[in-house]
């Protein structure tokens, strides 16, 4: 998609360092975090958001749930994180390509 910067990212335009990266999906830290911990999952195929979603994305989806499990893990944050999708501008979509947020990290007093 033109003017997309994860697509952008996704297709090597833009540079970027990935926390993991597969032939579906890539995950990078968020350029303005909000946990000690704030990773984006990002599905390589653009789809604009969860209201695009089709039938055939029921794999992918999984897939995004899985790898937001096993990073939790990774970066020892499994005891207690978030996980977030915002549809939308009301819901506070910035970026108009579906991603998971992943954040944790957080100290007990906060």
């Amino acid at each position: 998609m033109e003017n997309c910067i994860f697509c952008d990212i996704a297709s090597k335009i833009l540079p970027k360092e990935f926390l993991y990266e597969d032939n579906e999906l890539m995950a990078f830290t968020d350029i303005k975090p909000l946990a000690p911990v704030h990773i984006l999952i990002v599905p390589k195929e653009h789809i604009a958001s969860i209201n695009s979603l089709k039938e055939s994305h029921k794999n992918l989806i999984g897939n995004m749930f899985l790898l937001a499990k096993e990073m939790a893990k990774d970066y020892e944050i499994s005891e207690g994180y978030k996980i977030t999708f915002n549809t939308g501008r009301k819901g506070g979509q910035l970026i108009d390509h579906l991603h998971l947020h992943l954040m944790g990290g957080w100290k007990e007093d906060q």
